[in-house]
């Protein structure tokens, strides 16, 4: 019966209602529509798919759950979701922080453990990248048991950006993080990020809003994340490139538009060389066979 209910579970309840309300009414257009419009343009959802929605704990991933659990009550396509948590050796508090989160926010996580932190622990060189790459691997695998033919991040708009002026900075390419991605060594999985419109701004005031409080970080290699500030960033390539667009945008406020933009506007007759399924391309190539540029 009702009134024989746990007051967790109340309290629990009534942290998720709040919550799915604000996505409905207060942030609906910063962070819902914008989600469904992602959805909407990149195909991101199709019917029949199940959805392995991945939580790390943060706040981006755990905003996607919510999301996904407001876009299945839409119902413009029947699609089911998992939402699938690994433990790749986090501290016993950051784990627990990451239950109850999800407790207390409907969200019903199936947890599976990895040993990725003892692994990569005393790698030095790049030993994010290849945790990063580890993780993936073991999403896809514990996906694919559960029946998922796709599997969901929380990258949003702010990381697209940075990744974009990062690769032209500190790679000497020009690429973009991309909306949906098929899986090479996973066949018949695919990779979406159906945060991709929305504004890591917006994310931080969603979060504020309803006092919640995320894991900033949980790897073995910085500090226990659960007794870190929530503004706490570590020094890092892509904090440099947050902190130069946020100088860009002082005097141009268009900078952040334009560099998303600018992957959607490439114009190969004005770029040296380029690569396509692997091979490059260069413009001397077919030099004496293209026609002279306009007004020259």
């Amino acid at each position: 019966m009702a009134g024989n209910q746990p007051k967790e579970d109340k309290i629990g309840q009534s942290k998720a209602k709040e919550i799915e309300k604000g996505i409905q009414k207060k942030f609906h257009k910063e962070l819902f529509s914008r989600f469904a419009k992602a959805v909407r343009d990149y195909k991101l959802v199709q019917e029949g798919d199940n959805i392995a929605v991945c939580i790390s704990g943060g706040k981006d991933s755990m905003l996607m759950a919510k999301l996904f659990q407001e876009l299945q009550k839409h119902r413009k396509v029947h699609f089911g979701l998992e939402f699938l948590v690994m433990d790749p050796g986090y501290l016993k508090e950051n784990r627990e922080k990451i239950e109850s989160n999800a407790a207390s926010m409907g969200i019903p996580i199936t947890i599976f453990e990895t040993d990725i932190f003892e692994a990569v622990y005393d790698i030095e060189k790049s030993p994010c990248y290849l945790c990063a790459r580890m993780r993936r691997g073991h999403l896809y695998h514990q996906a694919r048991k559960l029946g998922c033919n796709k599997i969901a991040l929380g990258h949003h708009y702010d990381d697209v950006i940075e990744t974009i002026l990062m690769g032209m900075l500190y790679g000497g390419q020009v690429q973009t993080m991309m909306p949906k991605l098929h899986s090479t060594n996973f066949p018949g999985m695919e990779l979406i990020r159906p945060m991709y419109y929305i504004r890591e701004s917006d994310i931080r005031h969603w979060r504020d809003y309803h006092g919640l409080h995320f894991l900033q970080c949980a790897c073995r290699f910085t500090e226990s994340c659960a007794a870190q500030r929530p503004d706490h960033e570590t020094a890092s390539k892509r904090l440099e490139t947050k902190r130069l667009i946020a100088e860009l945008k002082k005097t141009n406020p268009f900078v952040e538009a334009n560099i998303f933009r600018s992957v959607e506007n490439v114009n190969l007759s004005t770029v040296i060389a380029y690569k396509e399924q692997g091979k490059k391309r260069h413009f001397l190539d077919n030099y004496d066979d293209s026609p002279p540029a306009r007004g020259i």
